[in-house]
């Protein structure tokens, strides 16, 4: 698999015909189902495609509908994937995933979310790695053609911790109900940490302020802020547009 390049550089879990059909046990949707085309290469996303990737991703059946959903989400033209995915800037699809189906699939939207150790967080971003690489046909140094690559590449996953949150969560304010479940993709080709010069609003917003870079700032960036300082916003009355104004 390897020498055929069919994989991310580490080991596979191979796609054996029982792997791929106990994968599909997770979704009603007939295997031969084009889910799309997938770009650079036009490739057939079929749904039996998506589950051979997310067999050798290391997923579970109940992954398979967030993976599909993150299919569409890639190929839908109002994500760009068409410049970011070929792009020499190097960009990496970073996945924020809301709602019930959270719970259900275990995704980590605590303490190390993004960090090794959950098998749903890293598998499904590897399987959609895996996915836009062999279905997509986006092969670094050939049609990616980015200059120093992006460790997020290999899986890049967060559920939002929307209980500990005092406000809206993302999918909300994007006009779904608290009880839908969502997939939203954005594509970062950086990742920093702060550290926050204080806990009052005021430090909190200037740390923000002093850390996001002018080019990066509107649609490419996004902030991810731990419960306790959000909790602080909101107790001195700092809406999220509040902050983002700011």
């Amino acid at each position: 698999f390897y020498k055929m390049g069919w994989t991310d550089g580490l080991p596979i879990v191979p796609p054996t015909e029982e792997a791929v059909e106990e994968m599909l046990q997770g979704t009603d949707l007939p295997p031969d189902h084009v889910v799309t085309k997938f770009i650079p290469r036009m490739g057939k996303a079929t749904v039996e495609k998506i589950a051979i990737n997310a067999v050798m991703a290391g997923c579970l059946p109940i992954h398979l509908p967030v993976i599909i959903a993150g299919v569409q989400a890639l190929m839908d033209p109002r994500s760009s994937y068409g410049t970011w995915q070929v792009s020499t800037g190097s960009w990496s699809p970073f996945w924020i995933v809301n709602g019930p189906i959270r719970k259900d699939l275990n995704l980590n939207s605590g303490v190390g979310a993004l960090s090794p150790g959950n098998i749903a967080n890293a598998a499904i971003g590897r399987a959609l790695s895996l996915i836009s690489k062999n279905i997509g046909g986006a092969r670094p140094g050939v049609e990616d053609m980015g200059i120093f690559g992006n460790p997020g590449k290999y899986t890049l996953v967060l559920a939002e911790n929307e209980e500990a949150s005092p406000w809206e969560p993302l999918h909300v304010e994007q006009g779904f109900a608290r009880d839908d479940s969502t997939v939203t993709v954005f594509f970062p080709n950086t990742y920093v940490q702060v550290v926050c010069q204080g806990t009052d609003p005021e430090s909190l917003v200037s740390t923000l302020v002093r850390n996001v870079p002018l080019d990066k700032r509107g649609a490419m960036t996004a902030v991810l802020m731990m419960p306790s300082h959000a909790q602080a916003l909101a107790r001195h009355g700092w809406r999220k547009e509040d902050v983002i104004r700011y």
